[in-house]
């Protein structure tokens, strides 16, 4: 009976251990519009595909604290920008800033359009090529080619 007990305890307290932390209490809605907004800008690490705005990661919760620290500081969102990227590296950054080493991550999209577009035009004039280039049937041509199919044809219903 006392086995029983114990573990019906353990069943309710378990999911306990599970919960996350009550959010912080926003007591300035004005401080916490900026840290979302630059919270936007910064990647979660561990979820990687989202922001630490939209993860609740321990790890994006505790970013977000960093910034809303730093914004209570009177650091700029640069500034703490810019220690995110120091701390962490640039893959911290949502969006990764344009120069010479991201530039095919920018424009790589744009360039494959392009050369797409180029690939798809050149097929398209070679087709059109060969079709003015196909040759034409002369009349008994096609009426010996219409007389096949139709006897095809008759060959089919019977």
């Amino acid at each position: 009976m006392h086995s029983k007990f114990l573990l019906f305890v353990l069943l309710l307290v378990m999911p306990l251990a599970y919960a996350e932390q009550a959010p912080i209490t926003k007591s300035d809605p004005v401080l916490e519009k900026r840290v979302m907004d630059l919270s936007t800008h910064l990647r979660c690490l561990v979820c990687q595909n989202q922001t630490i705005a939209d993860s609740n990661a321990e790890l994006a919760v505790d970013l977000k604290n960093q910034v809303r620290e730093k914004l209570r500081q009177g650091q700029s969102e640069q500034e703490i920008l810019d220690y995110m990227v120091k701390r962490y590296g640039e893959f911290v950054l949502f969006s990764p800033l344009v120069k010479s080493t991201t530039w095919l991550l920018w424009f790589g999209p744009l360039l494959l359009l392009v050369v797409g577009l180029g690939v798809l035009s050149v097929i398209l004039r070679q087709r059109r090529k060969m079709m003015q280039q196909a040759p034409v049937l002369s009349a008994n041509e096609h009426a010996r080619a219409a007389s096949l199919l139709s006897a095809k044809e008759g060959e089919g219903h019977s």
